[in-house]
């Protein structure tokens, strides 16, 4: 018997009206005496071909043909992966500091059938499916992974209406101020006393599944921020001249501003761990480079809930900072002289030489014409207020950030506490909580990542951190640092014991096995899809 796995690595959607009838197709066959070895080369043709109607089936054809229909009827509503002769066109804003791997991942995005485009920023590096800092505009449809796991993973900030010494002479107002009003790490919430509201709670949260399903996680991490490179923090921003935007005026000088980094949390993540696997298994046809680029057509019923799930998260997201950013302000009784915010995992509807296309922007900033952004370095270094060009060849875009140099599993593995706080102390920034694997070593340099796009941006504003609070490392670290610790500590109560006579074996095997087990909540939170935490995730994980 052919069963539905079988059909599946043959490449025939999960399609219940291409399923059953496949399946019919090929098991009649065999029971008529074909060799299976003939009828799955057949169906895998049908799968994979785009005039299944056309193809030579011989004596089978009888058998096959409504499959054939079905197939090419499915084509004509769906769009199924086929080797294009080229790729999408697509430029590069990266340099030599950019691994290869992010390269090659961007030109397979422009493989996909419905790719019409891309681009590659400077910050670049290796990530799911589509590299973090990569930019790809497709035709009528969206890529959940091409989004990224953090739906609209944002930037904020927020100019305060004091003078810049009051940051100086209050720091510890200001350090209290951050404590008290932020959460942060795997699982953060508020308790139920200390809830706050926002009209995006009081939406339709039943329009997708996941978001149905995670509506009360979602009210009890509302004004929260991960894990992994988020973070809240006060610094000094400096405006050498005027700005006179429309959104945002403010006279040359120096100013106390709030910066924050946060997406739309574990809702976000579960509904893009749920859409994922829906557009995985649309697309079983997609060879194993291109299966984090399973695509959902915006024509279908999943598509569009996607869409529209996406765009909750979205003004989730927004809402998160909006809140951290009132309450902290509030804490301190200072009123704003302005703000400025952008998304950089989102996907949008744009229009390119008279064509709407849908832009994906993963670890990117939108920078269109007059568009102010906001490009973070890291804890120790510069962040800066952009404004965009709207240059077209890398689809309106430039760099979300500095990009990591050193992957978190290297920073876990070579890098020290005390050399993280020895560089933070000698640049004047007191850090209130952190991990490792978001020292200032492990990422480019910034000011080589902004000269690399000035055909892209103006820079109007520097902000240099002073106050930074991020995720401890114990509410940060993944899964498989959590395990090795747990068997390190085993090992050495199996020593101790040993040392004296006392062996248990078995309580040392069982306490190395369950303390990852008792972090079950963990796995989830940190990346929303399972598979990612065995694997080193670089900013996707962020919790």
């Amino acid at each position: 018997m052919i069963d539905l796995k079988t059909l599946y690595e043959l490449g025939i959607p999960r399609l219940p009206e291409l399923t059953g009838p496949a399946m019919k197709a090929a098991n009649k066959a065999v029971s008529n005496g074909a060799k299976p070895a003939a009828v799955k080369a057949l169906v895998s043709t049908l799968a994979h071909s785009a005039s299944p109607t056309e193809e030579p089936m011989g004596e089978l054809k009888q058998l096959f043909m409504p499959l054939a229909k079905l197939l090419a009827k499915a084509r004509a509503e769906h769009t199924f992966y086929t080797e294009r002769e080229t790729p999408a066109p697509w430029k590069s804003w990266a340099k030599g500091d950019v691994e290869d791997a992010a390269f090659q991942q961007m030109a397979n995005a422009c493989r996909l059938p419905i790719a019409v485009g891309g681009a590659l920023m400077p910050d670049a590096h290796t990530g799911y499916g589509l590299p973090i800092g990569g930019v790809l505009a497709v035709r009528n449809a969206v890529i959940p992974y091409a989004v990224g796991v953090d739906i609209a993973c944002r930037m904020r900030i927020t100019i305060l209406d004091l003078p810049y010494e009051k940051l100086e002479t209050e720091s510890d107002r200001f350090a209290e101020a951050l404590e008290a009003e932020t959460r942060f790490g795997v699982g953060a919430e508020f308790s139920k006393g200390e809830r706050r509201d926002h009209p995006v709670m009081h939406r339709d949260w039943s329009i997708t599944p996941p978001t149905k399903q995670q509506y009360g996680r979602a009210l009890a991490q509302l004004g929260t921020s991960g894990a992994g490179n988020h973070f809240v923090e006060f610094g000094k921003l400096t405006v050498a001249q005027d700005i006179d935007e429309p959104t945002l005026k403010l006279k040359a000088g120096v100013y106390i501003a709030l910066l924050s980094h946060s997406g739309s949390r574990g809702a976000g993540s579960a509904v893009a761990d749920y859409y994922s696997e829906v557009a995985r298994s649309f697309h079983p046809e997609l060879p194993d480079e291109l299966r984090h680029l399973a695509w959902l057509d915006l024509d279908t019923k999943e598509g569009k809930e996607y869409w529209n799930a996406m765009q909750l998260m979205g003004d989730y997201a927004s809402a998160n900072h909006e809140l951290i950013h009132e309450h902290v302000l509030k804490h301190l009784g200072v009123g704003s002289l302005g703000f400025v915010e952008n998304h950089h995992n989102f996907a949008w509807k744009e229009t390119y030489n008279g064509e709407e296309l849908i832009v994906h922007r993963k670890g990117a900033t939108p920078a269109g014409d007059g568009v102010l952004g906001i490009i973070p370095g890291s804890m120790g270094t510069p962040g800066y207020i952009v404004r965009g060009k709207g240059n077209e060849a890398s689809f309106r875009s430039c760099s979300h950030g500095a990009g990591r140099a050193m992957s978190r599993k290297a920073a876990f593995k070579t890098l020290k506490h005390e050399d993280m706080e020895a560089i933070l102390k000698s640049r004047g920034i007191r850090l209130l909580s952190g991990s490792i694997d978001e020292s200032p070593e492990v990422y480019k340099d910034i000011g080589n990542v902004i000269a690399s796009q000035t055909d892209l941006i103006d820079t109007l504003a520097e902000f240099d951190p002073k106050i930074v609070k991020m995720a401890p490392e114990e509410g940060s670290r993944p899964r498989w640092v959590k395990k090795k610790e747990a068997k390190e500590a085993a090992k050495a109560a199996k020593e101790a014991s040993e040392a004296v006579g006392k062996v248990d074996q078995k309580t040392a095997d069982v306490t190395a096995e369950k303390a990852p087990e008792e972090q079950s909540d963990v796995v989830y939170e940190v990346v929303g899809i399972h598979f990612h935490v065995v694997k080193d995730c670089n900013d996707e994980c962020i919790g």
